[in-house]
């Protein structure tokens, strides 16, 4: 265990917490950060409320990301009802999303419009994503290719990173069960539109069984990271230059055995904002993303790197219009050696792919309606040419009442693994993947406090790439039916969130259940915050889902539904001092997660306990 965060340090920092108390306390404390009315860029790639989106678009919000820095990118996630997080175990274990019952390939991660998604999987690489600076995650569910290109068939998850607002400084600790520790430092500048900023952390655990076969050990977690902005912010122009990197290692289960791993991920972000008239802007992005993975006991490796350039402009040309058209250029690298340990032929390419994408959208928004139309031509140096569009549109029935619908398609291009390795059964002659979603919805407001929503959908994927007779081909198709229902409700300090989410995923060709998709799902959070103190739990329910048949049996194996409860807790006696508390799955639920093989379930990581404090200058 590294020396660099151990208890005695968070321990220290309460007791000077505690101890400042006394002679500060007559000092105001901040407000609560819960948002009643809150912005979203993901949409439409220009601020927008939330409730004026044609769609359905969840919002972690900051409150939820700051009462636990140890809290990992899959656990926050879960917290959707329409997304499965099915991991293999808990801290760096692998974790696999499907957002309204969509592969995991099919869901777009974006941090401030950069792409996280493997070249090689196809996947982002979840468990080894930090959440350090991040301001609100934004999960927005339905087609979005027409904006984003490529991978977007179930949704898109943006991360929004902070931005700093004033000057100040801080140090945080929080330390947990299964000698789980991580220690964040950070500073900010804020001055007349400039800012930097700056942030520092180490994450360590010895971890929890992976599985629940018979003298599992637990899997180690271990991760530091670094990232910093520079930027400056005007009414006519902006620009900002961001990096950041996370590295460390884990151990996971390789049959029955376990091994462990390098990671590594580094991006670079450099974007910009001229306007050139009241009414016109450009903005321009140039962007890096590395994700890289290296095996301890053997020589195998994976690497992807994401390059691109983006061009766009918007025009505003009647106070309710405007026109967003724009280009990308992306280069995506594939590098990848895996060494066939039954004698066959070895993975080993080092392959890239070029694609440009050409968008427009037009969007009409008033005090009544709000309207959105954009299609995109992406032209794929291996697939060729595909075309995507969508329309959208929201009515304010009545002053409470709004009500929407939305009709896209999308598509998902190839990776290198599929085009280039050869061992694994690559074709490069497959088409891209290509979905057609509908989608209606109402959002009802009872009273100011008091709002609920219901949306139904269908979503129906064609040329799904899978396995046959040892190659892929395009033969799949798949059907995604569900619905959510929501119920929101705030009075002064007290809050309230519930949402049910349905989703039946099938094969169309056997009309046979998808596997690790259970149909319903429900998420409650309730609590009270009054900005100095506050107290909240939140539930997690999943029903039973299939899994796949151990060979020669054809019976597919349940993985069985669970209920998880979290709690957490925080007082802020003055604004430089916040202690927090929180406890996650409280009941020790041991879940299955996913079926792993011969009679034995990778399993979750039971409870976590933790206490932490948080000092800002």
């Amino acid at each position: 265990m590294s020396k660099f965060f151990q208890p005695a340090t968070l321990a220290s920092a309460i007791a000077i917490a505690l101890a400042s108390t006394a002679t500060l306390a007559n000092e105001s404390t901040e407000q609560t950060t819960i948002q009643l009315n809150p912005i979203v860029v993901t949409a439409t790639r220009s601020e927008q409320k939330v409730e004026e989106v044609p769609a359905r678009i969840n919002i972690i919000e900051p409150h939820i990301l700051e009462q636990s820095p140890i809290a990992s990118l899959p656990d926050l996630l879960k917290t959707d009802a329409a997304i499965n997080m099915v991991q293999s175990g808990g801290y760096g274990q692998t974790a696999s999303i499907f957002l309204r019952g969509t592969n995991s390939n099919h869901t777009l991660f974006l941090k401030d419009g950069i792409r996280l998604n493997s070249n090689t999987s196809g996947a982002a690489s979840l468990p080894f994503i930090d959440t350090t600076d991040i301001k609100q995650i934004e999960v927005l569910k339905g087609p979005a290719s027409v904006l984003y290109g490529t991978d977007a068939i179930g949704g898109v998850v943006q991360l929004i990173t902070k931005t700093p607002e004033k000057n100040s400084a801080f140090v945080t600790g929080e330390m947990g069960e299964n000698k789980t520790y991580k220690a964040i430092v950070g500073a900010d500048l804020a001055e007349k539109g400039f800012y930097a900023q700056v942030r520092g952390q180490r994450l360590e655990t010895d971890g929890t069984p992976v599985t629940n076969a018979p003298n599992n050990q637990k899997a180690s977690f271990d991760q530091k990271g670094f990232s910093t902005k520079i930027g400056v912010e005007q009414e006519s122009y902006a620009a900002s230059v961001d990096y950041s990197e996370n590295q460390g290692y884990s151990d996971y289960d390789n049959y029955g055995t376990l091994v462990s791993q390098n990671f590594e991920n580094e991006s670079i972000n450099v974007s910009g904002r001229v306007n050139l008239l009241d009414n016109l802007a450009i903005n321009a992005r140039l962007s890096q993303f590395k994700d890289q993975l290296d095996q301890n006991d053997s020589p195998d490796y994976v690497y992807s790197t994401t390059k691109e350039a983006e061009l766009y402009a918007k025009w505003q040309f009647t106070p309710a219009q405007n026109i967003l058209v724009g280009s990308t250029f992306k280069d995506i690298q594939g590098e990848v050696f895996s060494k066939n340990l039954w004698g066959g032929e070895n993975v080993n390419y080092k392959e890239s792919v070029d694609n440009v994408g050409y968008f427009i959208q037009h969007q009409y928004q008033d005090n009544s309606l709000s309207t959105q139309l954009g299609a995109r031509v992406e032209d794929n140096d291996k697939f060729g040419t595909h075309t995507v569009g969508q329309g959208a549109i929201r009515y304010q029935l009545l002053p409470l009442t709004s009500i929407y619908a939305n009709i896209g398609s999308a598509f998902r291009a190839p990776t290198t693994n599929d085009l280039y390795a050869v061992s694994w059964g690559a074709n490069p002659d497959l088409k891209p993947e290509e979905s057609l979603a509908y989608e209606i919805g109402l959002d009802q407001k009872l009273n100011d406090n008091l709002s609920f929503g219901l949306s139904v959908y269908q979503n129906k994927v064609d040329n799904l790439i899978s396995t046959q007779a040892g190659k892929l081909v395009n033969i799949n198709k798949s059907k995604f039916t569900g619905g959510e229902a929501s119920v929101k409700w705030y009075q002064d300090e007290l809050f309230l969130s519930t949402t049910y989410a349905y989703v039946q995923a099938k094969n169309d060709e056997t009309n046979q259940d998808l596997t690790r998709r259970p149909r319903q799902s429900l998420s409650l959070s309730a609590g009270w915050d009054n900005g100095e103190y506050g107290i909240s739990a939140s539930a997690i329910a999943k029903s039973r889902s299939k899994d796949f048949a151990d060979w020669p049996s054809t019976t597919p194996t349940i993985n069985p539904g669970y209920v998880t409860t979290n709690v957490n807790a925080y007082w802020q006696p003055i604004p430089m001092i916040k202690l927090f508390s929180n406890i996650e799955n409280i009941g020790d639920v041991q879940y299955k997660t996913a079926y792993n093989g011969n009679g034995i379930y990778y399993v979750n990581g039971g409870r976590l306990a933790s206490i932490g404090a948080t000092l800002r200058y």
